[in-house]
């Protein structure tokens, strides 16, 4: 059997679209941010006004370009008193600049750096678990969701300088799921201190940093004091893209209690599409489940579009996704890479009522192996907001990949997607995981 082919059609799920996993909550805010140019003043801004906690993770935090304007409203946070929290991951961000350590340490700015690789990391399947979610909370008040990076828009790690920014999305987010996203980057950070303390055999040490660790689900306390703090700051004047009194779910991922909630928030949306899915994502390989998903939707009459990435990168993730494509392409749902720039946008759409924001690419690492967040919403007004920002960028910037043409290509090119697409499944396969 084909391994790209779906299984055969199953009932069409008639039940409303829900923001399920996770809880979806009335009284947000929430603020559609394009790309750095965007998202780093807004989330300067807030550390700028923070009173008592600035907690940032990235998977990279590049020390150049506008980038720095980040690690600048860090150190003034730190140096007014402010406590200062930062993790960064070992594979995105190997190692801080010395001189920012020193800057760093001066100011009282405490960061972390999510288990290292090492040289022989790759060697060992757990060490390939990541962190890849892009969160920030300022107070308890504030917080940011979404797929950018702490990177300069018109610099890229793997093709390096830019013609025209990346183009990537993230939420600026008031109101109570803030606080789910303060618990959870809480509970990784006194994890995360605890195995240093152990490390460093002060095992007493270990143990109480440990106990600081509240399960995520017990939100009562902060819950009273995000209440308590109420219309002080937490709030934008304007948004200029974004709605208020939003119904908004955090939905995270990780290795133990959440394995598959984003999937399976994906798979619900897919299932329950009627008219329009668009769906931009950077690194896009879907397993069976969401291909099945995708497939039977355009089935159905639903007009799946799907905006890529259109760069090559690396081998492995350009390579293995030309097959997936061609099976896509075959049942009728529509492939558009983008032109001008890099894309690193992981963002979606369901029929204008259902839409997210956030770090999880639609691949093996993401789905298998990464820590992600993404903000789910169930605002018609917001989907709507975010459904014609995708609109225009498709119709304007993308170029439409035609199933013809991509199955006449030279042997060779065919060749070696099979190859990548066969590496893949082997290494899913040998690591225990099925996808």
């Amino acid at each position: 059997m084909n391994p790209l082919s779906p299984p055969a059609p199953a009932a069409r799920v008639s039940q409303p679209l829900a923001a399920s996993p996770g809880r979806a909550q009335a009284g947000h805010q929430l603020v559609l941010l394009q790309g750095g140019a965007e998202f780093f003043p807004a989330l300067v801004e807030a550390m700028d006004a923070a009173h008592r906690l600035v907690h940032l993770e990235t998977y990279i935090f590049e020390f150049a370009g506008s980038a720095l304007s980040v690690a600048e409203a860090l150190e003034r946070a730190a140096r007014r008193g402010v406590a200062v929290r930062l993790v960064i991951d070992g594979v995105g961000t190997p190692r801080m600049p010395l001189d920012w350590q020193e800057r760093f340490a001066g100011a009282g700015v405490r960061w972390r750096i999510y288990t290292p690789m090492g040289r022989l990391g790759l060697l060992f399947p757990s060490r390939w678990r990541r962190l890849h979610r892009k969160l920030c909370v300022i107070d308890d008040t504030v917080g940011f969701c979404g797929g950018i990076n702490i990177i300069d828009d018109k610099h890229d790690v793997a093709l390096g300088p830019l013609s025209a920014p990346r183009l990537d999305f993230a939420l600026r987010v008031a109101g109570p799921l803030v606080v789910e996203m303060a618990e959870a980057m809480d509970q990784l950070w006194w994890r995360l201190q605890a195995a240093r303390k152990a490390r460093q055999r002060e095992f007493r040490a270990a143990w109480l940093a440990l106990r600081e660790t509240r399960p995520v689900g017990d939100f009562s306390r902060l819950l009273r004091k995000l209440e308590a703090r109420a219309g002080r700051g937490s709030r934008v004047r304007a948004a200029v893209r974004g709605v208020d009194d939003a119904r908004a779910a955090l939905v995270l991922r990780d290795n133990v209690s959440h394995r598959h909630d984003i999937e399976r928030a994906y798979l619900k949306a897919i299932g329950e599409a009627r008219h329009d899915i668009v769906i931009a994502n950077a690194y896009f390989i879907p397993g069976r489940k969401l291909r099945r998903a995708l497939t039977l939707a355009a089935a159905r009459g639903v007009r799946v579009r799907l905006l890529l990435q259109g760069k090559y990168e690396h081998f492995l993730q350009y390579r293995s996704a030309r097959p997936v494509y061609q099976a896509l392409l075959n049942h009728g749902i529509e492939i558009h890479e983008y032109a001008p720039s890099a894309l690193h946008a992981k963002v979606a759409v369901v029929d204008r009522r259902w839409a997210t924001v956030g770090s999880t690419n639609l691949d093996p690492l993401s789905l298998l192996l990464a820590r992600e967040a993404n903000v789910v919403s169930t605002d018609r007004r917001f989907a709507d907001l975010l459904h014609t920002c995708l609109d225009e960028i498709l119709a304007h910037a993308c170029e439409r990949l035609d199933a013809q043409v991509l199955g006449a290509r030279p042997w060779h090119q065919r060749l070696l997607d099979r190859v990548a697409f066969g590496i893949m499944r082997t290494v899913l396969f040998l690591t225990g995981h099925r996808y």
